[in-house]
């Protein structure tokens, strides 16, 4: 299908103000008489709180405002678990909890203040391994959550048994993966400010305004509609800026204690310990394969650490065990899931939600099966892979799939086949592919989102949205679908800001849904006003609605073009007229997804996204270091509204994955994080990149804007086991445990050779 917007390089619309310095992020505004916060942690992963005095530093020059739980409301609140206190109330649970905060005139002076208020502490046993925090009799992190257990749950599809009993061949192993900090370059932060009538304003860089704004009020005891939440730039999100911390509330208290407005910024330290990183997992999994490589048995052991608080880690935990059950055609499917509160930090959102993890390992066995049967590890998923039109064993309905021809382009791209034949040592190849959904009924079971188009006198067009954009391009995509709809060039349409008192209700940015979720809302909205337009451009032209076309801003008789009218001249002749009327469309949609029933059965997502990766390595044998040098992404991502974002996406993605299977993760001692920063939580940098060919095989969906799924999440899915199985192609070992460091590939080099040497000695 030919379009005139979609599917074309258009640059992003808030380019210019980022490339001049113009943007204002959080950090860059200022409001009169504005005060600076900062937050006292605690330095504990559990103890009791005995005393806490605060009068030393309520009398440092400049402080407005010191704060305890003894001045908060005092009520638990949280996404999915309300387990959570804007102040810690009776004691301390992680490293990093928060226990006090001020608000002074200038950075020093509450520096200062922080240093001088005084906690007693009784210090308690903590957990900091979800295997001790399950164990019986183990201390109760949270009274009311018996045996530690946020989540156990355990599902059964088919006859598993019975699988395995006819496997030909079975493979298992533990794998396991770390917590990942987001990394992003703007922190967390809110600026808060009260009005005489009572009314919250907070400009916050979350990526969620309705639901931060559903939760701030609850944790503060005030109605939704006496929060307002302005969203300024935002300096990228990645699921950790959805308002599961206390960042925004904390700030909200100082600044009604001070009666003044409050900025509260997170030093890099406290975005380690507070922004909700990726939940570290441990997974046993099982997989059984008939000769010709079927697989007909699968088992399943999750168990994640869900740190001191829930966060999103209960969603996230769900997605790891189930998500990547939808990629293959399984039958028999057995699953025990469970989340366990340690004394470590809080887990939560991390682009792919959960799924990388579960990937990592199912991809791994797909590849160690492949060994084992003798079949081609690409050929070993187009035997199993899904296709469009298949019902999963959990419901999920695949109403679009491009999968099979995602693994037969990257083989391609990457000359798989010469590279598998002829061998260079130390050189291997690995292949993995993914899935992944276009939104997901989390929050109960609404999924939507809604929008609101005007058009101008002028034929300008304004879209009002409260998804918001978080650095990916939402906007731009956002306004090339209100271009193509309407008929009109993208540089005739703008939009808004997100503003929670100026636009409709939007879920937010998650789960891969706002180019296919926020879109659908935006080209309805559009629908509406060209429906309009054209009710008034067939009274001018003297024509039929249905006889009349839009492009390039111009409404024509079709097959006449040079009779027309332009939007600009339709909107005038509707507006001033007797009983005129702008021309203003709303849109809303709500995908044809379901709430998962209690035994977790039901179509999540309204769409679903596939791909395949394909990782080039060298292994250096005398350090065990990991390079990755050519890299193969290829997505069906359906209808590509932009392909210079959509790349942006991936190598954006691929930077991440990289990070995550072979640098990254906090090293703890007794539950203190001891490489909170920059220099010592290794992220890759531009010389870890390798050379990468992208692609997108398009597969449009039917229920998407145009075709278009979603693409944000799914490029960093199968990163990891894509790399893990590339260095066993090139060395012959096998790392269950992300990352894959140049100590863990080193050992197990030396590991292999003494079982060589010992072999040989034994003959």
């Amino acid at each position: 299908m030919s379009f005139d917007a979609v599917g074309k390089r258009i640059p992003r619309v808030e380019g210019p103000e980022k490339v001049t310095g113009a943007a204002q992020y959080v950090a860059d505004l200022k409001l009169p008489g504005m005060l600076v916060g900062k937050v006292l942690r605690s330095p504990y992963p559990h103890a009791r709180i005995l005393r806490i005095d605060t009068s030393k530093a309520a009398g440092v020059p400049g402080v407005k405002a010191v704060i305890t739980a003894e001045d908060t409301p005092k009520i638990r609140w949280g996404a999915f678990i309300k387990d959570l206190y804007p102040l810690a109330v009776g004691k301390v649970r992680y490293v990093g909890d928060e226990v006090a905060a001020v608000a002074a005139t200038t950075e020093d002076a509450a520096r200062e203040a922080l240093g001088l208020i005084e906690v007693e502490y009784e210090p308690l046993p903590a957990i900091l391994i979800p295997q001790d925090a399950v164990k019986e009799g183990a201390i109760l992190i949270h009274d009311d959550i018996p045996g530690n257990l946020v989540l156990d749950k355990l599902i059964h599809r088919g006859d598993v048994d019975e699988g395995f009993r006819q496997a030909d061949v079975v493979v298992e192993g533990n794998f396991k993966s770390p917590l990942q900090y987001h990394a992003w370059i703007e922190p967390i932060g809110s600026i808060a400010r009260w009005s005489p009538t009572g009314k919250l304003l907070l400009y916050m860089n979350t990526q969620t305004l309705f639901m931060a704004r559903q939760r701030i009020a609850y944790a503060l005891g005030i109605g939704i509609g006496d929060v307002r939440i302005i969203q300024p730039h935002v300096g990228a999100g990645f699921g950790g800026k959805s308002c599961d911390d206390n960042n925004a509330i904390v700030c909200s208290l100082l600044a009604k204690r001070a009666g003044r407005p409050v900025k509260l910024i997170n030093a890099r330290e406290d975005e380690f310990l507070a922004s909700r990183p990726r939940v570290p997992s441990n997974i046993f999994m099982r997989l059984g394969f008939t000769r010709d490589g079927h697989v007909i048995a699968k088992e399943t052991d999750v168990l994640n650490d869900n740190g001191a608080y829930s966060a999103k880690a209960p969603a996230t935990t769900r997605v790891t065990a189930l998500r990547h059950d939808i990629m293959y055609r399984h039958v028999n499917v057995r699953t025990r899931v469970r989340l366990a509160y340690t004394n470590n930090i809080p887990t939560g959102a991390f682009r792919g939600f959960g799924n990388p993890a579960g990937h990592w390992a199912v991809e791994s066995l797909m590849d160690m099966a492949a060994v084992e049967l003798g079949i081609d590890p690409a050929e070993l998923r187009l035997i199993n892979g899904v296709e469009r039109g298949d019902v999963t064993v959990h419901g999920n309905i695949v109403r679009s799939c491009a999968l099979k021809e995602c693994v037969r382009r990257a083989v391609d791209l990457s000359d798989w086949n010469r590279k598998k034949a002829d061998k260079v040592p130390h050189r291997g190849i690995g292949l993995a592919t993914m899935v992944h959904v276009s939104g997901r009924r989390h929050f109960g079971d609404f999924d939507g989102a809604s929008a609101i188009v005007k058009v101008n006198e002028d034929g300008k067009v304004f879209i009002m949205s409260g998804e918001g954009d978080t650095g990916q391009g939402a906007f731009t995509v956002f306004c090339q679908i209100a271009a193509e709809e309407l008929g009109v060039p993208v540089s005739d349409v703008s939009i808004s800001a997100g503003d929670t008192d100026m636009t409709t209700f939007c879920q937010g940015n998650y789960a891969s849904r706002l180019t296919y979720i926020g879109g659908n809302a935006v080209r309805r909205a559009a629908a509406a006003c060209k429906r309009q337009i054209l009710e008034q451009a067939a009274q001018m032209l003297m024509a039929s609605p249905e006889a009349l076309r839009i492009k390039d801003g111009k409404v024509y008789i079709e097959g006449s073009p040079e009779k027309f009218v332009t939007v600009g001249q339709a909107a005038w002749a509707r507006l001033y007229r007797r009983g005129g009327e702008p021309i203003v469309g709303f849109g809303a949609f709500d995908p044809p997804s379901e709430m998962q029933d209690q035994d977790l059965v039901g179509n999540e997502s309204g769409a679903y996204t596939f791909g395949c990766q394909i990782a080039e390595v060298e292994v250096d044998p005398e350090t065990g270091k990991v390079d990755v040098v050519n890299f193969v992404a290829v997505n069906d991502a359906g209808q590509v509204i932009n392909p210079t974002l959509a790349e942006g996406q991936q190598e954006g993605a691929l930077g991440q994955g990289i990070g995550w299977s072979l640098t990254e993760g906090l090293v703890f001692e007794d539950g203190q994080p001891m490489n909170p920063n920059f220099h010592e939580y290794k992220l890759p940098v531009a010389q870890d990149m390798p050379r990468l060919k992208t692609d997108f095989v398009g597969d449009p969906e039917p229920t998407g804007p145009f075709g278009a799924k979603g693409l944000g999440e799914p490029g960093m899915v199968p990163t990891g086991p894509a790399i893990a199985n590339a260095v066993f192609d090139a060395v012959g070992v096998r790392i269950d445990t992300l990352p894959l460091s140049a100590e863990k590939v080193y050992r197990a080099l030396q590991a292999k050779a003494q079982r060589k040497r010992s072999r040989a000695k034994g003959g």
